[in-house]
């Protein structure tokens, strides 16, 4: 069950770290006043180290300064510790949060699955904590500098205000035309990143039928398209760094002249000239880092936008109130049943009742429905009407943390995982050496697994290394018996096995009837069909026959001679 009430994750984690910003901006009031160090030090020595010609005064102004910068340098090492930790914080508020928000995307959308979410998150992270944030925590300090240069002549704040909306305009103008390249290039990269990766998983096929050049050139087709967003918004955003950059010069040198003009005049002190060039270049520091920070501000935003509707599409379930634990009676009444976000049931109008201990055999044409119907008994794909219960209550109602070890699947394709035999089979749980050890003899794989160059703790990666289909398909087998499954959906569980392991996986299917595990056997062979009692029999989403099998079997015969006959008339 879903919880109803949108909740804000980024929102909430951001408001937990809220103390942290609040501390970092503390430290910003100090930094900024301790920044007038270096304009007030300029003023001092010209208009009385020079005028006295004092060395005393110069030393001690000297030294003042030189302690105001260390304190300076302490405050700002700080202020960066700070903001690491917060962001720290944040990632780990929401990391599992948007990992599981992902994996659920990845259930619910197979043609979505992408880790790029973690991605987004890295890149927030990265930008709370570079130099891009210190012009948000600096520029509030804008009028203080702009009201002492009011205070040394108001020609310097009128000419610094000037500047600073000149830069503010660019600034604007630099969001407007850039905003949407950046965000067309990083919508094009991650499109080639995610063909990419999935290229890389059908390496071996690419490679043995000469494939490569094709489908580089569908990569590149899609990677050129990304160097081309990402080139015009690179081009813009260049523009107005530089365009930035050559002002503020401008300004620094054109205040300088402006306050010479004063000081012929006698209405300003040489040292009041120099200390207005520097502040003014302080007032606009922000706006300068701001222009040319902008492309990973705007990324970090993307980031957060694409967090946000990924965490909102799947928001968090609730907690439902624990229910006993299964024992393996499955009974299916009007079921419908199709892909998420689909109209269109895949399965319709299913009604069974299977009791526990039952071996299950469900066959039928490809499209038939069989998959979906096991996706429905795992309570991957939810039911679009109908229902689904085990035990008496839906598949839905169970916490998936608490009915997932009563569950056991063995799916057409086999993925084995980064770590050891015993870790994929003890599902990367608490590693229990027994159950482990109980579960690969149920699955006939243990003496194979002593084999192996270090037995149970041989380590295996994404591709499962060096093992041949049918020793990752018996694995798999061993991992969907680990500790005490009371439901066990096996598709096409001998796709992959030669005699020995067909062999091995009847008596496995002995051994759950004796030890009553509801399994449900999804296949084309009908060599596995000898252990089963019931069977099913499934055509274009709907349930042809279901019950014993010996009596499904002789109305499968006698419909198969009556088309025979038909045929032959």
């Amino acid at each position: 069950m879903k919880n109803s009430n949108a909740v804000d994750d980024l929102g909430s984690a951001l408001k937990a770290s809220k103390r942290g910003f609040m501390a970092a901006g503390f430290f910003s009031l100090f930094i900024n006043i301790l920044m007038l160090t270096a304009p007030f030090y300029m003023l001092q020595v010209y208009d009385r180290v020079v005028t006295s010609r004092s060395l005393e005064t110069l030393l001690f102004l000297t030294l003042i300064m030189v302690f105001l910068f260390g304190v300076l340098g302490v405050l700002e090492w700080v202020r960066s510790r700070i903001l690491v930790r917060v962001s720290n914080q944040i990632d780990q508020f929401l990391s599992h949060r948007v990992y599981g928000a992902m994996f659920d995307a990845g259930v619910k959308l197979p043609n979505r699955r992408t880790a790029q979410p973690l991605n987004d998150l890295t890149s927030i992270r990265q930008f709370l904590t570079g130099n891009g944030l210190f012009a948000f925590f600096d520029a509030p300090w804008f009028p203080i500098y702009i009201g002492i240069l009011f205070l040394f002549h108001p020609a310097f704040g009128w000419f610094a205000l000037g500047a600073g909306a000149i830069l503010f305009g660019i600034a604007i103008l630099n969001e407007k035309l850039t905003k949407k390249a950046l965000t067309e290039a990083n919508g094009e990269n991650m499109k080639a990143q995610n063909l990419a990766s999935s290229n890389l998983r059908n390496s071996e096929v690419l490679h043995a039928m000469g494939m490569l050049p094709g489908i580089m050139g569908r990569w590149s087709k899609q990677h050129k398209a990304f160097l081309h967003k990402q080139t015009e918004a690179s081009d813009k955003a260049g523009v107005f760094a530089n365009l930035s950059k050559v002002l503020r010069m401008i300004f620094q040198s054109a205040i300088l002249g402006l306050g010479a003009y004063y000081v012929v005049l006698n209405e300003m002190s040489p040292g009041m000239m120099i200390a207005g060039s520097i502040l003014m270049g302080r007032a606009l520091a922000p706006l300068d880092l701001l222009i040319n920070s902008w492309s990973g501000f705007n990324n970090a935003r993307t980031a957060r936008t694409r967090l946000q509707e990924l965490l909102n599409a799947f928001p968090q379930e609730d907690r439902n109130m624990s229910l006993p634990n299964p024992e393996g009676q499955l009974t299916a009444v009007n079921l419908f049943v199709g892909p998420p976000n689909s109209r269109t049931p895949t399965l319709k109008g299913v009604n069974f009742n299977v009791a526990p201990g039952d071996l299950v055999g469900i066959i039928g044409p490809s499209a038939a429905g069989k998959s979906t119907l096991a996706k429905a008994i795992l309570g991957i794909w939810p039911t679009m009407n109908g229902t689904l219960r085990i035990d008496g209550a839906e598949v839905q109602h169970y916490n998936r943390d608490e009915i997932g070890p009563y569950i056991g699947y063995l799916p057409q394709d086999i993925e084995l995982f980064e770590g050891t035999v015993s870790e994929n089979i003890a599902r990367f749980a608490n590693l229990d050496a027994d159950k482990v050890v109980t579960a690969a003899k149920k699955a006939g794989v243990h003496e194979m697994i002593l084999q192996l160059p270090d037995a149970y703790d041989t380590r295996i990666g994404v591709d499962s290394g060096a093992l041949s289909g049918g020793q990752r398909q018996r694995i798999g087998l061993a991992r969907a018996l680990y500790g005490e499954p009371k439901v066990v959906v096996l598709d096409e569980p001998n796709s992959n096995l030669d005699e020995q392991g067909e062999k091995a996986l009847g008596e496995t299917m002995q051994i759950l009837k004796q030890e009553s595990v509801t399994t449900f056997v999804i296949s084309h062979r009908t060599s596995i069909l000898k252990s089963i009692d019931k069977l099913m029999v499934l055509k274009e989403g709907q349930m042809q026959m279901f019950g014993p099998k010996e009596e499904v079997m002789q109305k499968l015969m006698q419909q198969k001679a009556q088309e025979q006959t038909a045929l032959r008339a």
